[in-house]
């Protein structure tokens, strides 16, 4: 397969069918083994801290990490990612799940998945790559400065029915609410910061995640023994048991067939259709779709860069749409490729997708064998894991060197994205940022192209050009941000001039606007009797200009191929036929 093939190819399982084709053998399953076997402990008690960061109970991340985890892996095109519940989707569900409940939430995520088919079947996935660094890592830090405010009722054990849906509401709710803090809460978070800061540096293979959440539902247990309860997942959540009685914390039962939009809406009642709401979840699963391509494809890449293996981005995009698709009927929301998972996956040595497949049954074991045990989890170690990856997704290092060293336009596109999330959501974010780094590089491209006069320049001319006559060299696109003001520059400079030299060598774009703007100056010359001689053209302008049909027009414009053939058929020179003016 060529380069170009391999960037664009699309289809059904692509990573898994590349590596059966390469040999699939026991060894590497075995690797295999161990790498899912690492990562489905690391992800059990993130899948549930994220879908209650996400507005729904924990049991649904799950599902999410099961269903959506085996079936992108299956169906993707990158070899090591794990894809599940991720903290960058929390402001994007959260408001959803607030507004329409599960119901939407898992609708959205449907309409989110087709997107991604749209944009696989499209061959949008090495676009996506395009976004500019400062506005992938603007909404990242505003993501993470959500999340991480949103972690703060629980880690103080702050007495907050609901939070609010705005951000300056929410740090004023949390700072009226701030002097009733539970003192047990924050006990138990800070030792599950502790022991995530700590238990790296012993060197063991352990990820550091079981054992904070274990040290932590311990000393929970303790204060409960005296008297001083905290909430944990199953004082907090509950369901219904088919006899129709009511069980706390994690249903142990596999995910059943549901139809979505059956699903509890808000406040537990049956979701109402509404044209605000198609808007509301549209919006939202747009935002969703574009922040999944992004994720899982700049997770991808990376992964490539620490394995030497090369990823199909379109083939991804199909597989994260058809996770996102298939999962919602089994109770799990919206999906992408986690780049902390998938890194840990790649250096627990994972040699293939069964190793994702691999993490998602592990997974659903936890959920079938370990749901009574899952309720004592506390709320506080919870919110404290989600501090942890907020800070991790954060990437604060990168940010103040950006802010550091990048250029202002850049700063600008980063405090923009990062403002927008922050205070506002995610779609305002990605649309202010791309279309504010759009114009920022429109004009940074306008500025490269510029007029030079070479009348007098002995890298060009060795001999002084007649009487009445100039020479300019045109460099750069000639686009409609910069081809009206490089050719209006022209025409003051042609002002009774008897003719001009256009060296256009170094124009490599012409588009309408640029040749209309042409067309302008020659009717210019025309009017004020100026012979210009158009010369050097590169092939897009040539192209462009033969097939609009511009041709010569004797004594007002010609064209000629190099320089020295228009100079020898400037006024005095001896003219060669070969060297008359040709034609487009």
């Amino acid at each position: 397969m060529s380069h170009r093939s391999y960037l664009f190819s699309l289809r059904i399982g692509h990573a898994l069918r590349e590596c059966l084709a390469e040999g699939y053998s026991f060894s590497a399953f075995k690797l295999d083994l161990l790498a899912g076997i690492t990562v489905g402990i690391i992800a059990i008690p993130l899948a549930m801290a994220l879908a209650i960061a996400s507005g729904v109970p924990p049991q649904y991340g799950l599902y999410t990490a099961v269903i959506a985890g085996f079936l992108i892996a299956l169906t993707g095109g990158s070899r090591y990612s794990i894809s599940g519940p991720t903290a960058a989707f929390v402001v994007i569900l959260y408001p959803v799940a607030q507004s329409y409940g599960l119901a939407g939430l898992l609708l959205a995520t449907i309409l989110s998945g087709v997107m991604l088919i749209v944009m696989a079947a499209m061959r949008f996935g090495r676009f996506i790559e395009y976004i500019p660094e400062a506005v992938t890592l603007g909404f990242t830090s505003g993501i993470a400065v959500v999340i991480a405010t949103l972690q703060i009722k629980d880690v103080f054990g702050l007495p907050i029915d609901k939070m609010s849906e705005h951000y300056l509401e929410k740090l004023q709710q949390l700072s009226f609410a701030l002097p009733d803090l539970h003192w047990p809460s924050l006990l138990v978070a800070v030792v599950t910061l502790a022991v995530m800061w700590l238990w790296p540096k012993l060197k063991l293979p352990l990820p550091p995640h079981l054992p904070a959440i274990v040290v932590a539902t311990t000393l929970a247990l303790a204060l409960a023994h005296f008297g001083l309860e905290l909430d944990t997942i199953g004082s907090r959540f509950s369901y219904l048991l088919p006899d129709g009685s009511q069980g706390q914390g994690i249903p142990a039962v596999l995910p059943e067939f549901t139809w979505p939009w059956l699903q509890a809406g808000p406040d537990g009642q049956a979701l109402e259709f509404s044209t605000q709401m198609v808007k509301d979840l549209l919006a939202a699963a747009f935002a969703m779709a574009m922040l999944g391509a992004i994720e899982s494809l700049l997770c991808a890449v990376v992964l490539d860069g620490m394995t030497g293996r090369r990823h199909s981005a379109n083939s991804e995009l199909l597989g994260q749409g058809i996770g996102n698709i298939v999962a919602p009927f089994l109770g799990g929301f919206t999906a992408t490729a986690a780049l902390a998972r998938s890194a840990a996956n790649v250096r627990a040595g994972a040699q293939s997708p069964v190793a994702a497949m691999i993490h998602a049954l592990v997974v659903l074991l936890a959920l079938l064998v370990l749901a009574p045990v899952l309720a004592y989890l506390p709320m506080a170690a919870m919110a404290a894991l989600l501090l942890v990856v907020a800070w991790n997704m954060s990437e604060a290092p990168k940010a103040v060197h950006l802010l550091k060293t990048a250029p202002r336009n850049d700063i600008i596109i980063f405090l923009i994205c990062f403002g927008c999330t922050v205070l506002f959501d995610m779609v305002i974010a990605i649309s202010c940022g791309m279309v504010i780094a759009a114009f920022f590089f429109v004009k940074q491209v306008a500025d490269m192209t510029r007029v030079a006069d070479i009348s007098h320049n002995r890298k060009y001319l060795t001999e002084p050009l007649p009487e009445g006559w100039k020479a300019f060299r045109v460099s750069g696109p000639l686009f409609f941000a910069a081809a009206d003001r490089v050719f209006g520059e022209l025409s003051v400079k042609l002002k009774q001039q008897q003719g001009a030299i256009l060296v256009m060598d170094a124009v490599t774009l012409m588009d309408a606007g640029g040749l209309s703007a042409f067309t302008k100056l020659v009717s210019l010359a025309e009017k004020q009797g100026t012979h210009l001689l158009v010369t050097d053209l590169t092939f897009q302008p040539l192209k462009t200009l033969a097939k609009a049909k511009v041709q010569p027009l004797p004594g007002i414009l010609s064209f000629y191929s190099t320089l020295a053939d228009a100079l020898n058929s400037l006024p005095g020179q001896n003219i060669d036929p070969q060297d008359e003016a040709v034609g487009l």
